[in-house]
């Protein structure tokens, strides 16, 4: 699959990114940025004020529910960057239209598919091709990050199949240069996995939930791709019932509706998944202080976690998990599942 673009995917980006801002067609919302580190590992905690503010038009709970329109059926001409194949496109390239992070850009199929069905060969090829093309003869050394969010309980905000990039240079700020995504601590050790032998996970040990890493090969195959995301997925999956019904990973179905909540992050040298039990975890904080704020206390994790960042609404969050980073340790803990997996060393 080639992306067939008419110039450098990180040009293109930046510039759609750029005139959108200023036309106003997104909102982008300024962060504050703190890194704090919990149990060894460094973690980009940002403060998005905007998120806070608490709706003036509230209707009332008998209030009818109306549909939600989809976003992805006819995306803003604003706010398309591209489609691909060329030939025959089956994927649009789009801009968030409300990021924190600049050049936040989203792969979205052109025809439904559910966010909640296990990823196809295509959609990894596709994520694949964007990242490889995130690299140019200009800046070898740029990277980029890809994330998907899948069930309930994983922070997904769009029922319409969609896989999102964050570029790790705009991820960073002053004062953040020594921060590195949490799937590329993984990838500094991943080994590649012998074909005659069970494939063996890495983790890390300073990360309170059950997560599986395997390396990617140079310029995989569709066919690796989705070999090694079933792989993956059956270790998560397995994960979520470790301890109560002892059913085999073979039986677990590969393709449909997934039968878990997960993460997944991939690089162009990693894969990596965790499952997720919550979308949502409390941190204690000052109730008088946040009377005006939306759900205070109450945090909304998604697949950025898996690249060590998560954001945070109000100053009282801010400062407690700036205070006590253990706390962040217990958010972590409760939004995925219990580490139960040992085939792999510690990192």
């Amino acid at each position: 699959m080639q992306l067939g673009l008419s110039e450098a995917l990180p040009a293109l980006v930046a510039r759609r990114f750029t005139a959108a801002r200023d036309a106003g067609h997104l909102i982008f919302s300024k962060t504050h940025l703190s890194i704090i580190n919990a149990a060894g590992i460094s973690y980009q905690l940002r403060y998005c004020p905007a998120l806070a503010k608490k709706p003036s038009n509230l209707k009332p709970d008998n209030a009818p529910k109306l549909q939600k329109p989809d976003p992805f059926e006819n995306p803003s001409p604003d706010l398309l960057i591209a489609q691909f194949p060329p030939e025959n496109p089956a994927y649009n390239l789009i801009l968030n239209k409300f990021p924190v992070i600049p050049n936040h850009f989203l792969l979205v199929t052109k025809d439904w598919q559910a966010q909640t069905d296990l990823l196809e060969k295509a959609d990894l090829e596709a994520t694949y091709e964007c990242l490889k093309a995130w690299n140019t003869k200009d800046d070898s050394d740029a990277s980029l990050f890809a994330f998907f969010n899948s069930g309930d309980d994983s922070g997904a905000s769009q029922p319409h199949r969609h896989l999102q990039f964050l570029p790790v240079e705009d991820m960073r700020q002053p004062g953040s240069e020594n921060w590195h995504p949490l799937i590329d601590l993984l990838a500094t050790e991943l080994a590649s996995p012998s074909p005659s032998s069970p494939p063996k996970f890495k983790h890390l040990s300073g990360l309170p939930f059950a997560h599986f890493a395997l390396p990617l090969p140079p310029n995989p195959s569709a066919d690796t791709l989705h070999s090694i995301y079933i792989t993956l997925y059956k270790a998560a999956a397995a994960a979520t019932r470790a301890g109560s019904s002892g059913q085999d990973n073979e039986s677990v179905s590969t393709q449909g509706p997934a039968s878990i909540s997960y993460n997944l992050a991939m690089t162009r040298s990693t894969m990596l998944i965790c499952p997720r039990r919550q979308e949502t975890a409390l941190v204690p904080v000052d109730h008088v202080a946040a009377r005006d704020v939306v759900d205070p206390g109450l945090l909304s994790l998604n697949g950025t976690i898996l690249a060590a960042t998560l954001m945070v609404k109000a100053q009282g969050e801010w400062d407690s998990l700036r205070e006590n980073p253990e706390h962040l340790t217990q958010v972590l803990a409760t939004v995925g599942y219990p580490r139960t997996d040992s085939r792999g060393p510690s990192l």
